[in-house]
């Protein structure tokens, strides 16, 4: 009887003691599990600095960077293969990094590198302390898995601005849609910052690219409805119906889309205008668009 009254009175103290030893041993774990980089011109550090600058790197390679805690998670969700992470514990707390060791794979490596380096390699300050080596995707038109008999997909072509990418990436995740395919890519998908613009969106979508001519004929094989956004012979967009499967296609806002899209057109779209301008920025007519089709799909 005695001794269960002391237990009661003890078990407060016994599971707060509990939590700080758990946390000693989480942060002598992380601490003997890792090697320390203090020197900018290590190998590694070099190549992350390479990586980052240099789409040919990225390419030649097929590995690129990740900065960000969430961006990383993201990554990991979406099945990218993580093979490296650098962080420095005087901005990371030892839970989160222990939390992103429990769900990387066992064979991922840890490397602690120290304040001045992490300054040198991160674009912005607020990504808690992280930064990722991972092994790009075949991001070829074959590579995408339509499960939809409806699919939902947005093509834009040859965007520019990582920005703007970055943006589309956004609302695509937001809207869920089935894929994003960027036509006559200007840019490399994996350039840190549409993965930075994005918020990591770019691991949470089916991306693709291909030419102009390709897109066309995957999109025709999968009997999916192809609607252009064009001044050039076209209806309100509210007046289509996009419960079929269908892709919204969208161009730069210089130049719009090239003659190839609309010839092969099943329908061109407008998005009515009551201003002087008659063009908008692309990715907020693409978010007009993309949520016109999730309404008339009931937003299923």
């Amino acid at each position: 009887m005695g001794f269960k009254l002391v237990s009661k009175k003890l078990r407060p103290n016994l599971l707060k003691n509990w939590f700080i030893v758990k946390n000693l041993i989480s942060k002598k774990y992380l601490c003997k599990m890792h090697k320390l980089i203090t020197s900018p011109n290590n190998p590694l550090v070099k190549q992350f600095f390479q990586l980052q600058d240099k789409s040919r790197n990225r390419r030649n390679s097929g590995l690129f960077i990740i900065e960000g805690l969430r961006e990383i998670e993201l990554a990991i969700k979406g099945s990218y293969n993580i093979k490296t992470v650098l962080f420095c514990p005087e901005i990371i707390s030892s839970l989160k990094l222990l939390a992103l060791k429990q769900n990387s794979d066992s064979e991922v490596d840890f490397i602690e590198i120290d304040f001045e380096i992490y300054k040198k390699l991160a674009y912005r300050g607020s990504t808690e302390g992280v930064l990722a080596l991972a092994n790009s995707k075949d991001l070829s038109l074959k590579s995408l898995k339509l499960s939809s008999h409806n699919s939902l997909i947005l093509v834009a072509e040859a965007p520019e601005k990582p920005g703007n990418i970055g943006a589309l990436l956004r609302t695509a995740d937001a809207a869920n849609l089935d894929a994003v395919i960027i036509a006559n890519p200007k840019t490399d998908i994996y350039n840190p910052n549409i993965i930075r613009s994005s918020i990591g969106c770019l691991f949470t979508n089916q991306v693709a690219t291909g030419t102009t001519s390709e897109i066309i004929a995957f999109l025709k094989t999968n009997s999916i409805a192809i609607f252009c956004a064009s001044l050039e012979s076209s209806i309100p967009y509210h007046g289509c119906d996009f419960t079929g499967a269908s892709a919204l296609v969208v161009g730069t806002e210089s130049h719009g889309l090239t003659r190839e899209w609309l010839e092969d057109s099943t329908q061109n779209i407008i998005i009515p205008m009551q201003g002087e301008i008659d063009s908008m920025n692309v990715s907020v007519a693409a978010g007009i668009l993309i949520f016109e089709a999730k309404r008339q799909r009931n937003f299923q």
